[in-house]
């Protein structure tokens, strides 16, 4: 009997057109083990809905094509059940299709599809709001608010809003409750992470696994603008976890109070919540669609990724030059205001 696939399409997500998505689907896949549907978002939530109706009428498979906030959108509505995900990675930064090693090839990703391997996996909930890459608070929400409310998608609009807010946001106080007691920490952020990155192979939580019953939780100490660029580096090369501004633990449950209400986020979603947030993982909650071969893969950095590296090993080296320049210049000032006072 063939599995039955709904494909879930968000138009307008993502950085480029899906135009050709529904001829890739009828081309490449395997028509004798799948009947299909496509079914296209029409508003916020609509991904949810289908993906609900879907599951409750049996259906096999609901594939979202799109980016990290259509894939959550459709997960969310399969979770505890035994219709699968798949994803067509087709946003802005794909951090869960990444994580799992999928293609960002739509028609490589359809031929993942072809192979069906599922794996239950976990995911998380952040004050009700299910998870299943990152969520968190402190600067990465506030900048994923800053994201929305911009209009425009893409890491160029975000690394521009990091660099535009980075350096006047205000890091805040945390009192933060686990199994193991109560601790309190000024941080710059904090991020709990189900899986790996962020989106763009930006590592938040390098060590997070989707199969390990925890959550890897992120404490971003404040830092000050001349410890930026290693750490940028840190996460692109998936080091950020040996970083002296960085504090790791895992858990499964945490609770934080916060000095007010503020944004929080999910899978990179902005939302006003209390000053409290309850924070838990679910244990294989959510059957995905994986890369049968992800395992064997070997993650190269990208070009992009190595000239970020470069060009920011190039502003380390600069920005040590100053130093230096800086104190030989506060050097002879001391020596001649000694001369102008003598």
């Amino acid at each position: 009997m063939k599995r039955r696939i709904i494909f879930v399409m968000n138009p307008i997500s993502g950085t480029g057109s899906k135009a050709e998505i529904p001829k890739l689907i009828s081309q490449h896949l395997d028509k004798e083990r799948f009947d299909y549907e496509i079914i296209l978002t029409e508003y916020a939530g609509h991904a949810t809905e289908i993906a609900t109706q879907a599951k409750e009428n049996g259906i096999d498979i609901v594939v979202a094509v799109g980016g990290d906030g259509t894939v959550n959108e459709v997960a969310r509505g399969l979770t505890h059940s035994k219709t699968a995900l798949g994803i067509i990675p087709c946003g802005s930064g794909n951090g869960l299709a990444r994580h799992l090693l999928l293609p960002m090839n739509p028609r490589k990703a359809i031929q993942i599809i072809n192979t069906c391997e599922i794996h239950a996996l976990d995911y998380g909930i952040i004050n009700g709001y299910p998870f299943f890459c990152t969520c968190g608070m402190g600067f990465d929400a506030f900048v994923s608010m800053k994201f929305a409310e911009s209009g425009h998608r893409g890491p160029v609009t975000y690394v521009e809003n990091v660099l535009r807010e980075g350096l006047k946001y205000k890091p805040e106080t945390y009192e933060i409750q686990d199994e193991n007691g109560i601790t309190r920490h000024k941080a710059f952020l904090i991020s709990c992470a189900n899986a790996s990155q962020y989106g763009n192979n930006a590592y938040i939580a390098p060590q997070a696994s989707m199969s390990d019953g925890l959550l890897d939780v992120i404490i971003m100490e404040p830092f000050d603008v001349l410890d930026a660029p290693q750490i940028s580096i840190d996460m692109f090369n998936k080091t950020l976890d040996k970083s002296s501004k960085i504090k790791t633990f895992k858990c499964k449950k945490l609770h934080i109070h916060r000095q007010h209400p503020t944004v929080i986020h999910y899978d990179g979603d902005p939302v006003m919540t209390e000053a409290d947030v309850d924070i838990e993982l679910i244990e294989k909650g959510i059957k995905i669609i994986v890369n049968p071969d992800g395992d064997k893969s070997i993650r190269k950095p990208n070009a992009i990724q190595s000239a970020a590296a470069e060009l920011f090993n190039e502003i380390s080296v600069v920005r040590e030059d100053i130093n230096k320049q800086t104190r030989h210049i506060q050097a002879l000032s001391r020596i001649l205001q000694r001369k102008l006072n003598l």
